[in-house]
């Protein structure tokens, strides 16, 4: 009896029945079968020692830290590995989950005490003990009296048992002598695990529920190299350095205030001047690509949400009704707005439209307002309160194409004006059912998606069954400078709201016809965008950005008229320019302007002040001086402004 599978590169391999990907990589070769750590069966990542079904797709998966499935296996063994070393800590630590994420993994605990650095230290060397000896992961099958008997002393288990539905196989993973309810997969043995960091402790709610009990969460990263590790540790060191709540708080960007209440951003004057930039900045390209700007209501009767499919499916996230007492009103209840999507369908079905008037490309720089879980709140990056570059595009199906394209040249602009690298991201329909539109509607929203791409010249990432039940989208992702993807613009196809919401256009054969709805949002929310810029940047903006962009410092009294002069020519050439003329010695107003990023310092002493000139320190430049003319420096800076050039 033999069975046969199909190979990446076509090809097919014929190996005894009852074979395993482990025996498929040792017949292919040694090198092969030492590298391999995990394998794609049919698109399903799988243990090494699983038997392989006739027929199948296989791809092995080897050792690799610049391959998701490779590191996503390694560091969920790490997750149980870190799980085996607490259980010899504190050997009465309740198991929650402990999953592999972006960045590496971690696992929470149900403990008496929290974990202190200490203890991290002690765990990770319980660990290394672990790490040191070649025991297996080994999978088993197991019915569901022997799953609740197996962890009848964890609680949190035994919740998560019960979730299994009746018809899907339950499995447990033991690394002796540690045993976890998991579905795998894991690395074949513990010691493939050789280059780990515990990086810190936090309480978590359990299940994320604020109302369930608190649990202790050890976070940590994997890697299959001492350098990749080392990268990622330079990394996390990196970005506590350029933490935008740091930075904010010593620029005086913004601020959370308590009494104000969490994730309600206040924006002092520096912070406002450049979310004030980036708003004109996105409008001003909005406008030469025709869309027109409209504002709809932070507040919206309940009924609206409901017919939007925001109401129940989105309430979690919603914060909760007020009542309209008001005469008339029927005590109505009425809902902050969580997106403005269903307000721009408003805006669009509040009269007859033609095909003679599509595209029509709404723009709304609108706050929002999410209730978002006090736990996962975190400065300008998740806020309750937020600012949201929003468009709703409106067109034929036949002009999809066309503004999928006028929106990725958008993104180019903004990435590329920023200095960001960037990658797209296209997810199509999704695997199950629950889907809107036929297929022939999928087939051609996700051939205008591609089309699109294809026609920007722009490489992208296949996510297959990961667009919305609505439509398939694009996702944008950028780098920063310490090499940490964000996640950017979406732009999404729709074929839901203007189904919900009846919308119309009359087509060149006078029948009625549904539009089309793109969902773009190019920077996102302005609170996010900034807190990510101010990390990327570390808080050295682009002059253009600069909340000040150029300080003026006499070195005495004697100077200040002169100063002054040229800080009122600055401005009124829309140059946002201060003068610094307090008691302080120059040295130490200099210190200060170089701790506040100031793009420019311009000394101004009695010679400048005569002649007309300016003594010119260039942020970045050290102690370096030019002395120029006040009139050659005015133009220099408008340039670069202009310009939006990232550096002088």
């Amino acid at each position: 009896m033999t069975l046969t599978v199909s190979l990446p590169d076509g090809s097919e391999r014929t190996l005894p029945a009852g074979a395993s990907a482990a025996d498929l990589a040792t017949s292919i070769g040694p090198g092969l079968a030492k590298a391999s750590v995990a394998a794609l069966v049919d698109g399903r990542l799988r243990d090494l020692s699983r038997t392989l079904p006739d027929g199948a797709r296989v791809a092995l998966v080897t050792r690799s830290d610049d391959h998701q499935d490779a590191l996503w296996v390694l560091r969920h063994s790490a997750a149980h590995v870190l799980a085996t070393a607490v259980r010899r800590v504190r050997p009465g630590a309740g198991i929650g989950f402990g999953p592999p994420i972006a960045e590496g993994f971690y696992y929470d605990f149900a403990v008496d005490e929290p974990f202190t650095p200490e203890d991290l230290e002690e765990i990770e060397a319980r660990m290394r003990e672990v790490t040191a000896t070649a025991t297996p992961f080994s999978r088993r099958r197991v019915d569901r009296a022997e799953a609740e008997a197996l962890f009848a002393d964890d609680p949190l288990k035994l919740e998560r048992l019960a979730e299994i539905p009746e018809d899907e196989p339950i499995t447990v993973y033991e690394n002796e002598p540690f045993l976890d309810l998991c579905r795998g997969p894991h690395v074949p043995a513990t010691n493939e695990i050789k280059h780990f960091k515990l990086l810190n402790a936090a309480g978590a709610y359990w299940r994320g529920d604020e109302n369930r009990q608190m649990l202790q969460r050890i976070y940590g990263t994997a890697f299959y190299t001492r350098k990749a590790l080392k990268a990622r540790l330079h990394q996390i060191e990196e970005a506590k350095k350029r933490d935008h709540r740091r930075i904010g708080e010593a620029m005086d960007l913004f601020s959370v205030e308590e009494e104000v209440g969490p994730g309600l951003v206040c924006w002092h004057p520096a912070g406002a001047r450049i979310q004030m930039e980036l708003r004109r900045w996105i409008e001003d390209l909005l406008a030469r690509r025709d869309y027109e700007f409209v504002y709809t209501p932070h507040i919206a009767n309940e009924a609206l949400f409901r017919r939007s499919g925001h109401l129940p499916n989105y309430a979690e996230n919603m914060f909760p009704p007020m009542v309209d007492r008001g005469p008339g009103s029927g005590a109505a209840a009425i809902r902050l707005k969580p997106m403005n999507c269903p307000g721009h369908c408003m805006v669009f079905a509040a009269r007859p439209r033609s095909y003679r008037d599509l595209p029509i490309r709404l723009s709304e720089i609108a706050n929002v307002y999410r209730n978002e879980r006090s736990g996962t709140l975190h400065g300008l990056l998740r806020v309750r309160m937020l600012t949201m570059d929003d468009g709703h595009l409106f067109c034929t199906p036949g002009q999809v194409e066309g503004e999928i394209f006028t929106c990725l040249e958008l993104v180019r602009t903004v990435m590329t004006t920023l200095g960001l690298s960037y990658r797209f991201d296209l997810s199509t329909r999704p695997h199950s059912g629950k889907r809107i539109g036929g297929d022939e509607v999928w087939d051609a929203a996700e051939a205008a998606l591609v089309q699109a791409l294809e026609r920007s010249g722009l490489d992208y990432d296949l996510d297959e069954g990961g667009g919305a039940f609505y439509g398939p989208k694009i996702d944008v992702k950028f780098r920063d400078a310490i090499g940490r993807e964000w996640q950017g613009a979406t732009i999404q196809l729709d074929f839901n709201l203007p189904e919900r919401f009846e919308l119309e256009y009359i087509g060149t054969d006078n029948r009625a016809h549904r539009p089309v709805m793109i969902h773009r949002a190019i920077l996102g929310t302005i609170e996010r965008f900034t807190g990510v810029l101010t990390e990327h940047f570390a808080g050295a903006f682009p002059l253009w950005l600069a909340p000040v962009q150029v300080r003026v410092l006499p070195i005495s009294d004697a100077q200040q008229d002169a100063a002054d002069s040229v800080r009122d020519a600055l401005r009124e050439a829309g140059i946002r320019a201060e003068t610094d003329a307090r008691s302080e010695t120059l040295g130490y107003r200099i210190r200060d302007g170089e701790l506040k990023k100031t793009p420019y310092l311009l000394i101004v002493g009695q010679r400048e002040a005569n002649e007309g000139s300016v003594a010119v320190r260039a942020r970045g430049a050290e102690k370096k001086q030019i002395v120029m003319t006040a009139g050659e420096f005015l133009a220099r800076v408008t340039d670069e402004r202009d310009s939006r050039a990232l550096a002088p």
